[in-house]
């Protein structure tokens, strides 16, 4: 009989912990159900996947098993849907169990819990074959959610030892398990090893179990709950529990790290952390689309414009050295801030000069701004960490939101609707995040010094900023860009762009916390150390070693970055930041230089100094360590207290916030970005290859849009199966660290090979092919006296059957002893193959004269795609073991300044003769798209012969 009380009857009561208890025993049932049926009655058909089947693979996926056979799936879905209403108690019993006066955390991780149980039914009942897009969304949504929802009951999770140990080791055990999740689907789809998918299997379903034991932890804490149902409502009369976060808070509240969590949180702090990094991030990406905007010049007149002294628009600090402008400037930053967004308005511009002008008035008024800033709000050091943490962040936004539209910014001025950008929004958002960011500085336009002596030389400090901006700069700003300059070709044996860039961008954060949590590390000597070893590794070593070598430079960067920041901006920002950008600049130069040497006046004497300019990178930055070493370090006693107050404090963790929000952003990205490496050439009935060569001028069209997508319509309209990319390598500063080759291979369905990287030193040469890259090669051919001419050779798997591919760039017509040497070089690896060959090329010859005869011919084994085309000057196409079967050009209209060259191969048949047939003779599968006859299509058309040629 239930106990009456005196507020009403008592009908029935029962303890909190059958909550949890009903609710895990569903959701195993779910699982383990589906598996079981699914094991019992389809297990060969769970098992088989696009590699390979029993015996290879012989346990599901969690997907496979719960997909879309019957009844598995109906098992699955039947108590999945019982899951629901425990889980929904479950996280309304959290937040009674939790709940604190003025705290917001609690109702944020109980809607966060909401938030994850509804997308869980979203990708329950939605799977991939009734909607992909859809389901993907969901699941994302609730992978993204399952961090914030696993921080927030470690928060605020009760007082209990037995509790924590077993979120502790449920948690761990999960995120640990991600990483050789990753690792075996990468072998399983980009290596493409039978076997490798039934270990994925086995973490696939360990992180599901994992999922639902950490929830399954609330039976310890919901034991000491009553549900009790009566008859009359009441209201509750239970007393909030003291969490443990607030325990340890008491009890070690001088401790940094546990201070940072402490407090209320608060939106109001929150939103403006997040406007301080969003302005950071509107710095970066106006500083990064200077150069692109200063490349097109050179571009374009093949050498020095005269529009390069652009580039010293960064040097705007050096006003700061008169006292009154100082005051001004300092005193009213928000103006600067808002008049820098010209470089963000500079999309409206039509005409590119005009469009670099506003760009380069928007860096200068940026680099001032922030130079102000930071010499602004030095007088009060917790201040000053937040605008370093904010400019440090916006680089990381930056990067991610490149790594979100395959490495273009949004917001960049070579950007605009119609090729995906973001302009008008990321505006709009600029000026609220300004205009809140900017409400107030520490000193308010007065010389307020920073606390404490100010030691250290500030010509040392300028070389520091110097070096570390580069370093930010040339390095993290694109997250692929170190993964491009350890990547050597097929088989896969180093990290792809996608997904270890978030790789990048998460050590890129991990350094952030050194630079906060651990400043004493982060400006030593021993550190500086690490970097440096980091650096060279970097420089020297290929594959995984240079990668690990880019992540130690990656972490050391930005955890030296508040250090160096901090101590610039103790002394005049004339000084440290006006000379520093100098510096940065001529490293700027220097950077280009060593590949620009051809078209620059002494380029020579760095040709092909990588080295150098990663030597110099790092002595700069070791002159600011020096000066940073000579400064008192905080005093702090041997016991950790710190003299970071409990605002400072909970200040830092909104920063931090935002952190792990772009990580999350990161790594969900990635997933979602991640190839499906299931591409199938256009006409597989005719056993056909269409492979075109092409010449994209960095991807700058002729009014100084990036033309990707330009580019990809082409592509795909011609259906082209194999294609050779050169003037390729974007990965520079002046070329905005770009790689035109992830949109076009992820959107056209393609894989890619970009190569040789850009510390080679050359413009670039990529494949992209609809067929598998069984193995290549990159090639640096001889060249003496003038620029290094790149190749690529590749052999993909056409139907079966190895074909060989090379791409190649010749040298300039100024050096021709480079481009003979060349020409034997090529020949003899074309000849050596026994293979067919194709070769997509930009060669510098005319018909039948001079080197055309060594790449065409008995030294090659190669022959001419149309040895009657006399209008050729650059690109060609040369083939052999292969039955030609036509040949066109196709006009470029204002993407490129060259056009694209496509001719169609026969696999398995031989070598036909050059006797011209009508269209109407040619099998369907093998003509060209007739949408470009005539006047063609956006500016595209069959010209020279006005129409495609066919051979019998």
């Amino acid at each position: 009989m239930a106990p009456k009380f005196r507020d009403g009857d008592t009908i029935a009561s029962f303890n909190g912990k059958w909550v949890s208890y009903t609710h895990t025993a569903m959701a195993y049932a779910a699982f383990v159900g589906a598996l079981v049926v699914g094991m019992w009655l389809h297990y060969h058909k769970i098992v088989q996947n696009e590699i390979a089947g029993y015996p290879e693979e012989w346990f599901p996926s969690v997907s496979a098993t719960i997909g879309d056979r019957y009844p598995e799936r109906s098992v699955f879905m039947l108590f999945i849907a019982l899951t629901s209403g425990p889980r929904f108690a479950l996280v309304g019993l959290w937040y009674v169990l939790t709940r604190r006066p003025n705290s917001t955390l609690p109702k944020f991780v109980a809607g966060v819990g909401i938030f994850r149980t509804l997308t869980c039914g979203g990708w329950t009942y939605i799977t991939s074959t009734d909607d992909h897009d859809w389901h993907d969304i969901f699941m994302i949504s609730y992978l993204v959610a399952t961090l914030p929802w696993t921080i927030g009951c470690f928060a605020l999770s009760p007082r209990n030892p037995t509790a924590l140990k077993y979120r502790k080791l449920f948690a761990g055990s999960f995120f640990a398990t991600l990483v050789p999740l990753i690792y075996f689907f990468i072998r399983h789809k980009v290596h493409r090893i039978p076997g490798a998918y039934t270990i994925y299997a086995f973490f696939e379903w360990s992180l599901v179990l994992l999922d639902v034991a950490f929830d399954a932890v609330t039976m310890i804490e919901f034991a000491n709950f009553e549900i009790v149902i009566k008859d009359v409502r009441g209201v509750s009369r239970g007393a909030g529990n003291k969490a443990v976060s607030d325990a340890v808070l008491e009890k070690e509240k001088d401790k940094e790290l546990g201070a940072v969590f402490s407090g209320a949180f608060t939106w109001a702090g929150f939103f403006d952390a997040a406007a301080d990094v969003y302005t950071g991030f509107v710095f970066w990406s106006m500083l990064t689309a200077l150069g692109v905007c200063v490349w097109y010049f050179p571009l374009w007149h093949m050498g020095i414009s005269g529009y390069e002294v652009m580039v010293m628009c960064t040097i705007s600090p050096f006003l700061l050295c008169v006292r009154p402008l100082r005051f001004l400037i300092v005193r009213h930053v928000r103006i600067c801030h808002l008049l820098s967004l010209s470089g963000l308005l500079s999309f409206l511009a039509k005409s590119p000069e005009n469009r670099l002008f506003s760009a380069g008035f928007g860096v200068w008024m940026a680099c001032l701004s922030w130079a102000a800033t930071f010499y602004g709000e030095r007088s009060q050091p917790h201040r000053l960490e937040a605008r370093i943490s904010a400019f440090s962040l916006g680089l990381i936004a930056s990067s991610v939101a490149k790594f979100a539209f395959y490495t273009n910014n949004p917001i960049w001025p070579i950007m605009h609707e119609a090729n995906g950008g973001w302009n008008k929004t990321g505006l709009v958002v600029a000026v609220i995040a300004i205009l809140r960011s900017t409400r107030s500085t520490a000193s308010s336009g007065a010389d307020v010094p920073a606390p404490g002596p100010t030691k250290g030389s500030s010509t040392l400090s300028a070389f520091g900023i110097a070096g570390l901006f580069f370093a930010m700069h040339s390095l993290l700003s694109d997250s692929s860009t170190m993964i491009s300059w350890v990547w050597e070709g097929y088989p896969v044996r180093g990290p792809l762009a996608v997904p270890h860039g978030a790789v990048t961008l998460l050590a890129m954060g991990f350094g952030i916390c050194i630079g906060l949590f651990a400043p004493n590390l982060s400006r030593s000597w021993a550190f500086y150390g690490v970097g440096s070893i980091g650096a060279a590794i970097l420089t020297t070593s290929k594959h995984w070693t240079g990668y690990y070598g880019a992540l130690v430079t990656a972490i050391y960067t930005m955890a030296v970055a508040p250090a160096l920041i901090s101590q610039a901006a103790r002394h005049s920002p004339a000084k440290t930041f006006g000379l520093g950008f100098l510096v940065y600049n001529f490293m700027v130069l220097f950077h280009v230089w060593v590949v620009a040497y051809a078209f620059v006046p002494g380029g020579p004497l760095v040709r092909e100094h990588t080295d150098w300019v990663m030597t110099a990178m790092m002595l700069l930055i070791g002159a600011g360590v020096f000066s940073v070493s000579a400064q008192p370090a905080a005093l702090k006693s041997y016991k950790g207290k710190s003299t970071v107050t409990a605002a400072a404090s909970r200040q830092r963790s909104y920063y931090l916030y935002v952190l792990g929000f772009l990580e999350v952003l990161a790594v969900a990205t990635a997933y979602l970005r991640f190839p499906s490496y299931d591409y199938t050439p256009y006409h597989p009935e005719t056993k056909s290859i269409t492979a075109g060569i092409w010449t994209i001028h960095f991807s700058l069209d002729n009014d100084m849009w990036s033309s990707e997508y330009r580019m990809r319509d082409l592509i795909k309209e011609l259906e082209v199966d194999v294609i050779g990319l050169l003037e390729s390598d974007l990965q520079r500063i002046i070329m905005g660290n770009r790689d035109t080759t992830q949109f076009l291979a992820e959107d056209l369905g393609m894989y890619v090979d970009f190569g040789p990287g850009p510390n080679k030193h050359t413009w670039g040469s990529a494949l992209l092919s609809k067929f598998p890259i069984v193995n290549s090669t990159h090639h640096l051919l001889p060249s003496p006296v003038g620029e290094l001419a790149p190749a690529i050779e590749a052999t993909i798997n056409a139907y079966g059957t190895l074909v060989d591919v090379f791409v190649f760039h010749s040298g300039q017509e100024e050096d021709p002893e480079d481009r003979r040497l060349q020409s034997e070089y090529l020949a003899e690896r074309m000849k050596a193959t026994p293979r067919p060959a194709i070769l997509l090329s930009y060669l510098v010859i005319k018909p039948g004269e001079g080197n055309y005869n060594t790449y065409v011919g008995e030294k090659s084994g190669m022959k001419d795609i149309d040895s009657s085309d006399w209008d050729r000057w650059c690109e060609y196409i040369l083939y052999k073991g292969l039955k030609r079967t036509g040949y066109a050009r196709v006009s470029r209209h204002t993407i490129t300044d060259t056009e694209l060259q496509v001719g169609k191969f026969v696999v398995d048949q031989p070598e036909n003769g050059n006797d011209l047939i009508p269209e109407d003779q040619v099998a369907p599968g093998l003509r060209f798209p007739a949408l470009f006859k005539g006047e063609g299509v956006r500016g595209h058309r069959y010209h020279v012969f006005n129409e495609p040629r066919y051979y019998a």
